[in-house]
């Protein structure tokens, strides 16, 4: 398929017929707290609380009949989320394997959608290689989190929910972890022939993106080293990085007490539960608010699907 406008207007139609268009908000009192014009596009609010949705539900309605007969993938959870929610509506059969001591309740919660469950590795990536030696075994249809134009498309819906509703919005804040919003939010500035800088986020601890961008050489890391599940992998995508190369503007790391400032600044400031992931963007304009100042600022609350051990440390540690 091509990547271009129509194919994502294409993906709108099918993925309104699960969800309705998220909210794109502004909310006074964060706007107080970092003296910045923000509006927060959350995409927390969606069905499987992340903007993943969109993307599952564009692929799996775009399968092939043989691959009809059941799909798998890797995850540390949304991705698997929208996976499982999309094979249910469409009634294919869905495996997912996630890392070892994974978010219990995105666990539970792809179980509650009839996906079969796996176990296997300490991170994301180690998952994904389990898969890729699964589906040389038995055959069934690889759903790979970032190298999947379909999903590409699924998710830049929002994107252009963000430029439709906003003609004069300055610069979007997005996390990248695969990097599918991203390259949504960046390919279609471009279709549109919009000047608007798209900023990516991620954490000290599972860098890879940045620093290859950076340098314009793929470096890949033994480990990751954060809470922010959502950008945690080690490695960076054929089909996400060579868009982000040519289309990102910049890139920005956290730390993890920026990141866990961020989930703090989502609850106080919008009152909305936002995971590591899905606070990066509030907390990478907080970083930023100096270069930020004056211009008209999209946060994309990319999930909110914290778990409450995790929840309960970040909110514990500021109530001193």
């Amino acid at each position: 398929m091509s990547l271009d406008l129509d194919a994502v207007r294409s993906a709108r139609a099918i993925v309104y017929r699960t969800l309705r268009e998220t909210p794109l908000l502004s909310h006074p009192l964060l706007d107080v707290r970092t003296g910045l014009s923000i509006f927060v596009k959350h995409e927390n609010h969606n069905p499987t609380g992340a903007f993943k949705v969109r993307g599952g539900l564009n692929l799996v309605a775009n399968l092939t009949p043989a691959e009809r007969r059941g799909v798998i993938t890797a995850t540390t959870g949304n991705h698997g989320q929208s996976i499982a929610l999309a094979c249910r509506r469409e009634q294919v059969p869905c495996t997912i394997v996630v890392p070892k001591g994974n978010n219990p309740d995105k666990n539970a919660a792809m179980r509650a959608l009839g996906a079969t469950l796996i176990e296997h590795g300490p991170d994301f990536d180690a998952a994904r290689e389990h898969v890729e030696e699964l589906v040389r075994a038995n055959g069934l249809r690889y759903v790979h989190s970032a190298n999947e134009p379909h999903l590409i498309t699924g998710v830049a819906t929002y994107a252009l929910e963000i430029f439709e509703a906003l003609s004069d919005v300055d610069v979007v804040l997005v996390p990248v972890g695969g990097g599918s919003g991203a390259c949504g939010c960046a390919l279609v500035r471009r279709w549109l022939g919009r000047k608007v800088k798209v900023i990516g986020v991620q954490a000290d601890g599972a860098d890879v993106f940045a620093r290859s961008w950076r340098s314009g050489t793929r470096v890949v890391a033994d480990r990751v080293a954060t809470f922010a599940e959502g950008m945690a992998t080690r490695v960076t995508f054929d089909l996400t990085f060579g868009i982000l190369q040519k289309e990102l503007d910049d890139v920005v790391t956290l730390s993890e007490a920026e990141l866990e400032e961020g989930v703090r600044l989502a609850l106080e400031a919008t009152h909305n539960l936002a995971e590591g992931a899905g606070a990066a963007s509030l907390a990478a304009a907080c970083k930023l608010r100096d270069q930020l100042r004056g211009k008209r600022v999209v946060c994309v609350m990319s999930g909110g699907n914290i778990d409450r051990a995790t929840l309960s440390r970040i909110v514990s540690a500021n109530a001193g």
